[in-house]
């Protein structure tokens, strides 16, 4: 069985959409997935199973809305890709400096180059942005509460969903699945 990290999107945030990480975890293990594990308490998931990621996040979704009354994106990422992901974090400087004003977009399909160039063009502040294939890293020096480049706006850019964390907490599901 392969080790997968499945983020949620959006739970558990300013109040909203509130899930108990142990609700998410007796979830998995009716679904049959095995030595499920979470990270803090917004949505961060390490479980093994023998599906396919998209097949995982097909099903997640569906069963998370069946049986939770849960309606949320999922994002799953073998531990191979999520490995794939941080070694291909174009900000190291900002992941030593300030990991936690680095973010990592996780997205449901990859982004093209057209995107990627619109949504640069499209910063009004000092943000940096970067992306390849299904992740986009993204760089808030002067802060992310209060910047103008939100997750609509990311999404609405890049021509698909995705969910960030920031690289304090990658590093940490990297750890989990010994990537």
């Amino acid at each position: 069985m392969a080790l997968n990290v499945a983020l949620l999107r959006g739970i558990n945030v300013g109040g909203n959409r509130k899930v108990a990480m142990s609700d998410l975890l007796g979830f998995l293990a009716k679904l049959g997935l095995a030595d499920a594990q979470s990270l803090l308490q917004s949505g961060n998931l390490v479980f093994r199973s023998d599906a396919r990621a998209g097949d995982l996040e097909h099903l997640l979704e569906t069963e998370a809305e069946r049986r939770l009354g849960l309606r949320t994106d999922f994002f799953v990422r073998t531990a191979a890709e999520w490995k794939e992901a941080v070694a291909r974090n174009p900000f190291r400087a900002a992941a030593e400096s300030d990991p936690s004003h680095l973010v990592v977009m996780f997205l449901k399909r990859a982004t093209d180059a057209t995107g990627v160039r619109a949504l640069q063009a499209a910063i009004t502040g000092p943000e940096l942005v970067s992306a390849e294939g299904r992740q986009a890293y993204i760089v808030y020096p002067a802060g992310i509460g209060d910047s103008r480049l939100t997750a609509s706006m990311i999404d609405r850019m890049l021509g698909t969903r995705g969910t960030g964390r920031n690289w304090n907490t990658v590093l940490k599901l990297a750890a989990l699945v010994g990537a």
